[in-house]
This record gives structure tokens, C-alpha cells and sequence, in this order.
């Protein structure tokens, strides 16, 4: 048996069971969502999604896309191919590691899946628009995404100018903060609070927040105006 004795495991704020990153993104005719980890079946059924247009990958490591095989749930029905939307580096990775879905002759039962190639250019699903903004994760490219005045940024640690026009106008930004001290691939509390302040994002949420960062309640008195850490089932209501 494996046991965790550390103050967010066995917190009782409900504010404190944190699952993989990912958001839904929803609009009156179309549900996307961003990422697909090994929590996805879950986050799926908790917030009750029963029509799924579309999955946008940030990038391809484990914890954004091992729950990708749980699809097949919306293929039952919705009576079609899940469509899900990568760059050429995590469409590779996808396919690797569920060939199964991908191959000419299928198992009976085998995830249906769509592979739509995305690159730096925005594109649409249903009436959503979406622009990629590149940011990096160490030395890997990672794409976070702009949606209307909404912008969704995980695993990073820097972003360069031409990505922050991108993201300047943003009412919300959400944005990954992993803990308090330095990361070599995440920003940290301190750094992600300096980019908000830095391109005047009236609200932020910090998300990929890691045990080590403590708990929800001791850190948000840490906070300045404006910033808050994201926690699961969060719900924001966004116009334009």
C-alpha cells in the first residue's frame, strides 16, 4: 500500500485534489477541451460531458495525453470519430503510443480517432476560434492556446515577445506555476506573478500546481490583486 502523508494529500479542501491539467472550453454549440491525461475518463464523467467536438493537445507528455484511449466512450455515443487536434511532434508521440487506434485494420472496439495537424496558425472547431501561442517548456515547444479574450498556458518557462502580443488584451490568463522555488521547466509562483504584472492580465489563475506548492488556502493569502490559484471545476463565464 502506498500512503502520502504530505498537507495537500490529505487535506480536506476539496480545493486541494488536484488532478492533470485540462480545461473544456464551451461555447453554445461547441465543447472542446485542452489536453487528455490520465485523468480524463474521470474529469470527463465529474463534469458530466456527454458531447466532446473536438481534444487540442498542448503537448505530447504523458500526463496530457495517456487518458487518450478513453474516447471511445464519445465514439459509442456520438456515433463518429473523435477529432483531436496536434502538432507534427505530439501527433507522433499519440501514435506511438496508441497505435492500435491508428492502424488500417482496427480491433473490434479500438478508440476512433481523427488526427487534424495544427501548426502555428489559428484555426476553428464549430464556431471556436482558436490561436496557438508557442511558449517553451524547457527546450521543447509547447503550444497554449487563445480562445476570444481567454489564453491557456501549461508547462512552461518562457515565453517569447512574439508570443506575448498573442496573449496581451487577454481579460483571463491562465498560467502554469508548478512551486515556489525555480524550476528548470515550469514557471514559479514568483515568475508567473511577474509575467501577469508584466502584460497587465486583469485576471489571472495559476494552474500545473504541484503538492510542493502547499496548500490552496495558505497560498492564496500570498497573492496580489488580479491572481488566484485555478482548482478543479473551476467555471468561467467569458463573453466574446
Amino acid at each position: 500500500m502506498i500512503g502520502c502523508d504530505c498537507a495537500v494529500c490529505t487535506s480536506a479542501d476539496k480545493k486541494d485534489k488536484r488532478l492533470r491539467s485540462s480545461i473544456l472550453v464551451q461555447s453554445a454549440t461547441t465543447t472542446i477541451a485542452v489536453d487528455a491525461g490520465p485523468d480524463f475518463r474521470y474529469q470527463m464523467l465529474r463534469t458530466n460531458t456527454k458531447k466532446l467536438d473536438g481534444i487540442v493537445f498542448t503537448h505530447p507528455h504523458k500526463d496530457h495525453v495517456a487518458g487518450l484511449d478513453d474516447v471511445r466512450g464519445f465514439n459509442y455515443f456520438m456515433q463518429k470519430p473523435m477529432q483531436i487536434y496536434a502538432n507534427d511532434m505530439t501527433l507522433e508521440v499519440i501514435i506511438r503510443e496508441f497505435p492500435y487506434a491508428f492502424t488500417e485494420k482496427k480491433y473490434p472496439g479500438a478508440p476512433d480517432i481523427n488526427i487534424n495537424t495544427i501548426g502555428n496558425e489559428p484555426f476553428q472547431i464549430g464556431d471556436i476560434s482558436v490561436i496557438p501561442v508557442p511558449v517553451w517548456h524547457m527546450h521543447m515547444p509547447v503550444l497554449g492556446f487563445r480562445f476570444g479574450k481567454f489564453t491557456y498556458i501549461t508547462d512552461a518557462n518562457r515565453i517569447d515577445e512574439e508570443s506575448r502580443k498573442l496573449i496581451r488584451g487577454s481579460e483571463v490568463l491562465v498560467l502554469n506555476a508548478l512551486r515556489k522555488e525555480k524550476h528548470i521547466s515550469h514557471f514559479s509562483l514568483d515568475e508567473a506573478i511577474n509575467i501577469t504584472r508584466e502584460m497587465n492580465i486583469p485576471q489571472a489563475y495559476l494552474t500545473h500546481l504541484s503538492h510542493q506548492m502547499g496548500k490552496h488556502e495558505d497560498v492564496s493569502k500570498m497573492l496580489p490583486p488580479g491572481i488566484s490559484l485555478a482548482y478543479d471545476k473551476l467555471e468561467l463565464e467569458m463573453q466574446g
